[in-house]
Order: structure tokens, then C-alpha cells, then sequence
């Protein structure tokens, strides 16, 4: 079983990688050019807070631009969120289809392992990238609060960098049906369903009709601006989010094992 694991982890190291230092290697930049934008983002922070529903929606009306916390989750919480979301929807989108888009699958299944352990195999290669991807990042980000002469990253970073992995877990999950129903590379509609996900939230933030639903997008227990502005957690949020992972990835599993796979 391992075997498969290994093939699945091999295949997907270059993706990873480009992933990885994309997003991270962003974030460090963005937070190595804070110290020259600081006065001049004193400057705009009055601005960006009383600019109503666009303050609102990333969190410039709880947390100032101007301090390191307030930039770090309004600035590189988005780009983290946004790009680590799109590869957990990638890879979660492509896991189990690339086996029959690519005409692999009479190879794969044929070996005397049944189907429900290389599933398996193939959503535990899904949170090993998972892991090694938010590490890489946070020790991007690490560098650059070291950069920055910041002795401490704080729990709060922990708690987003934490989050953040279960939300990609969620999204990865309910990607991983999107791949175990298609035949074909869905990677567009998995990276459709991450940022449907990102929208709500944000539409979630300012319309008060959906204030009251927007747990039901991963964004919210994970969003950067209400970890670092020490909001109470959503718990609700964080329960469903746990279910969904476990109910998702069985439905997959249950849904690919019975399918006939075309060659």
C-alpha cells in the first residue's frame, strides 16, 4: 500500500513545490516590503477603515494596516488563504480522475489491493502535500517576521496557520467527490468551488441577511483578520468543517469504489 503512496507523492512534488514558494515566497515579499511602506500605510490606514463594506469584508475596520498584526492578516492572510485554497482544490480535483483521464487505471487497479486502500492512499498523499505546503509557508512568513526584528511569531500565527491547513483539508475533501465522479481533469471546477467559498465569506461579512450562515464556508473559522483581532472562534463552523472533511472523503471513497473505471 505504501507503494502507492509513494508513487502518488513522487508525482505530485514538483506541483508542491511551485505551489509552495509561489505562495510563500509572495507572502515573505510582501512582508520584507512592510518596513518601507510603513509610514506611508499610517498614512492610508484612517482611509481603508472607514471605507464601510469593502472594510468590512477584510477586516480594515478591526485591525489597522499600519502594525505588523493588522498587515500580516488583512495582507498576507488573503494571499495565503487564496492561493492555498486553489492548490488544496487542485490536487483534491485531480487525485482520482488523473487515473482514468490519463488511461492509467487498468493499470493501477489490477494489483491485488482493494480499491478502498489505494483511495485511501491517494487522500493521505492529499494531506501529506497538505502539511508540507502550510510548513513551507510558515516558515516563509517565519523568515520574514525575523527579517522584520519581530522575536516572537505570537499564537495567533499558529492558530491561522492551523486553521488554515483545516480549511484546505475541507476544500481539498470536497474536491476529492468532484474527482471520484469524473472522468476528466475538473481542476477548474475545483478551483471554482474554492473561490465560490472565498466570495460567501466575504459577501458573509457585509450583507446581515448571511451574517447568520457564514459557517458554512471554511473561510470563516480560518479568516486571518478575526484570529488576529482575537474574535471568538466559530465553533459551529469548526464542527461542520470537521464533519464535512469525514463525510466527504467517505462519499468519495464509497462513490469511486463502486464505479466502473473506463480504460
Amino acid at each position: 500500500m505504501l507503494a502507492f503512496f509513494k508513487n502518488e507523492w513522487k508525482s505530485g512534488l514538483k506541483s508542491l513545490l511551485i505551489w509552495s514558494l509561489c505562495v510563500g515566497g509572495m507572502g515573505l515579499l510582501c512582508l520584507v516590503l512592510y518596513k518601507s511602506m510603513e509610514e506611508s500605510m499610517a498614512d492610508m490606514a484612517d482611509s481603508f477603515a472607514s471605507m464601510g463594506a469593502f472594510s468590512e469584508a477584510f477586516g480594515m475596520s478591526t485591525l489597522s494596516i499600519a502594525t505588523l498584526k493588522g498587515y500580516f492578516a488583512t495582507e498576507i492572510g488573503t494571499i495565503h488563504a487564496l492561493g492555498s485554497s486553489f492548490f488544496a482544490a487542485s490536487i483534491g480535483t485531480v487525485i482520482l480522475s488523473k487515473e482514468e483521464d490519463g488511461h492509467t487505471a487498468e493499470f493501477t487497479f489490477v494489483f491485488p489491493v482493494s480499491r478502498v486502500r489505494i483511495i485511501a492512499m491517494k487522500f493521505a498523499a492529499v494531506i501529506a502535500n497538505l502539511i508540507c505546503f502550510t510548513a513551507i509557508c510558515a516558515l516563509f512568513y517565519g523568515i520574514g517576521f525575523i527579517a522584520l526584528g519581530e522575536k516572537s511569531i505570537g499564537s495567533e500565527f499558529v492558530t491561522f496557520m492551523l486553521f488554515q491547513f483545516m480549511m484546505n483539508l475541507e476544500i481539498a475533501s470536497i474536491c476529492f467527490v468532484i474527482s471520484a465522479i469524473s472522468k476528466k481533469n475538473r481542476m477548474g471546477i475545483g478551483i471554482s468551488v474554492a473561490m465560490l467559498f472565498y466570495v460567501y465569506d466575504l459577501m458573509a461579512r457585509v450583507v446581515p441577511d448571511l451574517k447568520d450562515y457564514i459557517f458554512i464556508s471554511p473561510f470563516s473559522y480560518s479568516n486571518a483578520t478575526s484570529i488576529y483581532s482575537n474574535a471568538e472562534t466559530d465553533t459551529v463552523a469548526v464542527i461542520l468543517g470537521a464533519c464535512i472533511i469525514i463525510m466527504m472523503t467517505c462519499v468519495a471513497g464509497m462513490i469511486y469504489s463502486k464505479r466502473d473505471l473506463a480504460s
